[in-house]
């Protein structure tokens, strides 16, 4: 696209009224998130849903409705009362996930029942957030190009779109979040006029002292209420994906109140409030404030699952996991030219190819070209948009984009010592938890390029491509 025929674009971007764009997008990602899947069983919080709607969180488990996938005797993410009670007649069991998921799909439940299709649910989440995206990106300064093509990138560009199409108790805790998370800094936004300014308040004593100061005389004063509603939402987003806490960084730095003090104490009161609540059903449900039931599916999946680099006498969350999960998020890569298809567990599945004579094709399973890998692949291929950050990170620095930048490091850090990196999948599905903010730095870094250019056109089409590929897969391989 040249100059000219680059300015025209953005010209008539600029006259089409944003809702207009806006409502044009949710209505493209409703139809991709929808068409290219079918449904999957793992339907946890749908299970989670009818117990909380019989007063209990104790979901009826195991329930053998004719065998698979009806019923839920075949589910393995559970903590059985017996393990909680000692009791080894104790029916039932808990789901160690936090609950807001099964929250957001009791109305649904209420109707249909245990018949509650999430994959559906999960798709009309997923729209709305590309529809949350682009409100949220047009609290910043920004081109109608650059919003559009960063919104563009979020929805299709990444593996937010295998999640929202797929749906599956895992990855529809990701879309929620996600949602919730754009909702937060879209509120934080908007109320930080002056967000993308050079950093400029590293708070001496003296200035940390007054501020302490004044709100020992007036605690009222530190109290912004965007702030605080930003981090309520914040706080629930916390509470469909853990994880989603190590986002605090954000909040801290971005959002109304002046100076980092109030933020921190406006966001991080309403952030408490969803959060205290998660730990009080935690112990109220277990007797414990973080969920037994973690540890008790990490001991059965790092005994069962060696195979894929786990280790049992290591702690759930342990820094010695660093290398080979850094190793998946940023370098693995999918199987090309197979001699055989890479199972799910680490070893071979079916022979590709038996046939000397066969034809290669780019989406046969006997005989594909390449094909994803069930354990994961590097966030630069599947999303090399994400290089457009770089200018962003290596320019002039602000609040906004070391906010956001810490953000990503925190939460990709944690993410990392965790023993598993969230297989089965596409992608890198744990990119989900940093999703939000890896698309500012790439807004941002199209902005200081000076616009979405064709470097930048380019790389957002061959993130779109590539998950559109990885969608097709998952599908063909029952993902």
């Amino acid at each position: 696209m040249g100059p000219r025929a680059s300015a025209l674009v953005a010209e008539w971007l600029e006259r089409v009224p944003a809702v207009v764009i806006g409502a044009a997008l949710i209505a493209v990602a409703l139809a991709a998130f929808w068409l290219p899947g079918y449904d999957r069983y793992y339907n946890h919080f749908v299970w989670q849903a009818e117990a909380f709607l019989h007063g209990t969180a104790v979901i009826d488990w195991p329930v053998d409705l004719g065998g698979f996938p009806r019923g839920n005797d075949w589910m393995q993410d559970v903590y059985p009362l017996r393990e909680l009670t000692g009791d080894p007649g104790a029916i039932g069991a808990l789901l160690p996930f936090p609950p807001l998921p099964a929250i957001v799909l009791l109305p649904f439940v209420a109707a249909w029942g245990l018949a509650t299709d999430i994959r559906a649910v999960s798709v009309l989440c997923g729209a709305l957030g590309v529809g949350l995206a682009w409100w949220a990106l047009g609290r910043l300064a920004l081109s109608r190009p650059i919003r559009v093509a960063t919104t563009i990138f979020l929805a299709f560009g990444t593996v937010y779109w295998y999640a929202a199409q797929l749906g599956t108790t895992w990855f529809f805790a990701h879309v929620v979040a996600i949602d919730l998370t754009l909702l937060a800094v879209g509120l934080a936004l908007g109320a930080d006029a002056r967000s993308d300014d050079p950093v400029d308040e590293a708070p001496g004593v003296a200035r940390l002292a007054a501020d302490l100061r004044a709100a020992l005389r007036r605690p009222s004063e530190l109290l912004d209420r965007r702030q605080f509603a930003a981090g309520l939402l914040f706080g629930l987003a916390c509470t469909a994906r853990l994880t989603v806490v190590f986002a605090a960084p954000f909040f801290m730095l971005i959002g109304g109140g002046g100076t980092w003090v109030r933020r921190s104490f406006s966001a991080g009161l309403g952030a408490i409030i969803p959060v205290g609540l998660l730990l009080g059903y935690n112990l109220l449900t277990t007797g414990s404030l973080m969920h037994p039931g973690y540890e008790y599916q990490y001991q059965r999946e790092a005994s069962g699952y060696t195979a894929l680099g786990y280790h049992p006498d290591w702690s759930i969350e342990d820094p010695r996991y660093l290398p080979q999960n850094l190793g998946i998020m940023l370098a693995a890569t999918p199987a090309i030219l197979p001699d055989y298809l890479p199972g799910a567990f680490g070893d071979t599945d079916d022979v590709a190819c038996a046939d000397p004579g066969a034809t290669r094709g780019f989406f046969d399973r006997d005989c594909p070209i390449a094909i994803p890998r069930a354990i994961g692949m590097s966030i630069l291929l599947t999303s090399p948009a994400y290089l457009l950050v770089l200018p962003a990170l290596l320019r002039r620095r602000s609040r906004l984009v070391a906010g956001a930048w810490l953000t990503v490091l925190a939460v990709a850090f944690v993410n990392l010592m965790h023993f598993s990196q969230g297989w089965v999948q596409f992608g890198y599905r744990f990119g989900n938890d940093f999703v939000v903010f890896g698309a500012i730095l790439v807004a941002l870094g199209m902005a200081r390029r000076g616009g979405v250019g064709l470097v930048g056109l380019a790389l957002v089409g061959a993130s779109v491509a590539v998950n559109l590929w990885g969608v097709i897969w998952g599908n063909i391989l029952g993902w």
